[in-house]
């Protein structure tokens, strides 16, 4: 018999270059891994990846949780579902457990990706900046051959961002580049109409999050009216119930939803979110949610399994760290790929 023991440890990671959104700017990171041996071989590494602002835990529940996991794992393999409200926390444990059963460390989900077979084509992120520094990331996402764009918005003037995607998008149609936009909820009830419909003609893919979470009211009518399609995102962080779920799609009806496991509880929620939404037509993609190569890779293991009909994921912050996990992922040519042969780093995890 197997004896399995867990033990879990905390790392920062660095930024290369800070991090700003609409809400705040990132210079650095924690996240905390939780790693289960036996016979002191390593078994399964799942990531906590809690982001301030954003998860409803707290680092101390999450310190606390990880502690009482490590007393009882059993309990909590067999019963995930006690995680429910820390769902970070779950899905670092629905790691573990996804890769405790394929016995194989690192391929939770084992396939043509994680066989090397197939390539996820994902979007180029670009992250806030001044006109200028926004310019040059463009450009180099373009020269490292992205077909999709997407850019965030909301943190310097509007008329600059909107001189910006004129400028990209005279320069290439929507059948040469396609443009998403994540405002991160910049947007107020007030102007969202109308700066929507600015950048209409500019042919937008989507944009993320225009207004605030919990605006229902507001948020309904833009779905159903906007000029361009909205995604959810913020808005999904925290229902965590079949009911909450079904509410919020049957009321705001949005285009599509962005799915970050470490957010919203994990696989197994993200699996029922798409379940829901596939029903009422309504479409997805998945995001990383600026976790180290560890839950990048599982992330991207589980949504290969997934029909996204060839349309660009959210999978490559990886290369946002100068502290990273060194990995079997790499990106060419706008897709992340899984390098089977390729030696991980697991020292931090050994001691």
């Amino acid at each position: 018999m197997i004896v399995l023991q867990a033990s879990w440890k905390k790392y920062l990671l660095h930024f290369k270059f800070a991090a700003k959104t609409s809400r705040n700017t990132l210079h650095q990171r924690p996240v905390w891994f939780l790693i289960v041996k036996s016979n002191d071989k390593i078994r399964a590494i799942g990531e906590c990846a809690y982001l301030s602002g954003l998860s409803p835990e707290s680092e101390n529940e999450i310190e606390k949780g990880l502690t009482e996991i490590c007393k009882n794992l059993q309990s909590f393999l067999d019963f995930p579902d006690q995680l429910n409200n820390l769902p970070s926390l779950k899905m670092a444990m629905e790691m573990v457990i996804t890769s405790l059963k394929s016995g194989a460390l690192l391929q939770p989900f084992p396939g043509d990706f994680a066989d090397s077979k197939k390539c996820i084509p994902i979007n180029g992120l670009v992250w806030m900046g001044d006109v200028s520094q926004m310019r040059i990331r463009i450009q180099n996402k373009i020269e490292e051959g992205y077909k999709c764009i997407k850019l965030k918005i909301g943190g310097i003037n509007f008329d600059e961002e909107w001189q910006l995607l004129h400028t990209l998008r005279e320069r290439f149609t929507p059948d040469e580049l396609e443009l998403r936009l994540d405002a991160n909820g910049a947007f107020s009830a007030d102007d969202v109409d109308d700066k929507l419909h600015k950048l209409a003609p500019l042919g937008i893919h989507s944009i993320e999050q225009p207004i605030k979470a919990k605006l229902w009211q507001k948020m309904a009518e833009l779905c159903k009216n906007s000029v361009i399609p909205i995604a959810l995102d913020e808005e999904l962080i925290g229902v965590n119930t079949r009911y909450e779920k079904v509410q919020l799609l049957d009321t705001l009806k949005p285009a599509y939803i962005i799915l970050k496991p470490s957010l919203l509880g994990g696989f197994s929620s993200c699996d029922e979110w798409i379940d829901l939404a596939s029903e009422r037509n309504i479409g997805f993609w998945a995001t990383s949610a600026l976790e180290s190569n560890i839950g990048l890779n599982a992330i991207s293991q589980w949504v290969s399994h997934k029909d996204t009909a060839g349309m660009p994921q959210g999978l490559g912050t990886g290369q946002l760290y100068t502290n990273n996990i060194a990995s079997a992922l790499h990106i060419k040519n706008g897709k992340i790929c899984f390098e089977k042969n390729a030696v991980w780093d697991l020292s931090l995890f050994e001691n």
